[in-house]
């Protein structure tokens, strides 16, 4: 294959990737990887790296509009950012040394369970009081609602959302995704976060996440601009387009139809990494 027939592949490919990341909540490395490995041949720890730039770039984007808005909580995702940037460097150096079978499972089954928790009824929840320990922090706050009168809400059980963070970070550092899912365990069922509130928030973090692992990736070599520019390029383009469309559509529907492409997906990664292909 030709540098430009893999150019335009990974332009193409990417582009779906963050299209269809968008409209199921679960971002574009959960495509970008099995493309990368299984469509493309191309090593896991590579795809990894690539997928780590991409998540940088949709997060930055999306993340200075919700911080405009008064919806991010900023200085609760500078808190967290210490427990996910610890865990994404720790699980980078894991990834630089584990198997890449072991790292196609563990992707397969961290894909099944992000695209159930992605289906799962997502209730508003605002908590009148912060926990004694959150006061401290100063970890409550507000954001604006449809008429932009402010709402406010509070958190409790810091440090047990801080610690599932420090899993978050570490599994978007071995695998190169964003851990939407385990942050919104962290956040929402947790610390008892509002969803809106949770979902900016997280965001917000994803990319200064993603950079630690980054550089960790960088060094090892992992990272390849032939791989990463149209993949980056791709992604973010294929990302603002599927917001446009989520916004126009029945995202029930949609988030229904992707959740059965991630789970074929996930039992493909699985398969590969088992039977040694990847």
């Amino acid at each position: 294959m030709t540098i430009l027939a893999f150019t335009l592949i990974m332009l193409i490919g990417a582009f779906m990737a963050g299209l269809i990341g968008s409209l199921s909540g679960l971002g574009g490395g959960i495509i970008i990887i099995p493309l990368l490995t299984i469509g493309l041949g191309v090593d896991i720890h590579y795809a990894v790296g690539a997928a780590l730039v991409s998540v940088i770039a949709t997060s930055s984007g999306s993340a200075a509009a919700y911080v405009r808005e008064g919806i991010t909580n900023m200085r609760l995702g500078i808190f967290l950012e210490i427990a996910t940037t610890t865990g994404a460097v720790c699980g980078a150096l894991i990834s630089t040394i584990a198997p890449g079978s072991f790292i196609a499972v563990l992707f397969g089954l961290t894909l099944i369970f992000s695209s159930i928790n992605s289906l799962r009824k997502k209730e508003e929840q605002v908590l009148a009081q912060s926990s004694p320990l959150a006061r401290k922090l100063r970890l409550d706050g507000s954001y604006p609602d449809t008429n932009g009168q402010p709402i406010r809400y509070g958190t409790r059980n810091v440090l047990g959302g801080f610690g599932m963070m420090g899993i978050a970070g570490m599994m978007s550092g071995l695998l190169g995704i964003g851990s939407g899912a385990f942050k919104v365990i962290a956040m929402d069922n947790i610390m008892r976060i509002p969803f809106k509130v949770s979902t900016t928030t997280s965001n917000f973090m994803m990319g200064v996440t993603a950079i630690a692992s980054t550089v960790i990736y960088l060094q090892k070599g992992y990272v390849q601009p032939g791989i990463c520019m149209p993949t980056m390029i791709g992604v973010l383009f294929g990302s603002l387009a599927g917001s446009r469309i989520l916004i126009r559509s029945n995202p029930k529907k949609l988030r229904l139809f992707f959740a059965v492409v991630i789970l074929l997906l996930a039992v493909n990664m699985i398969y590969h990494g088992i039977a040694g292909k990847i």
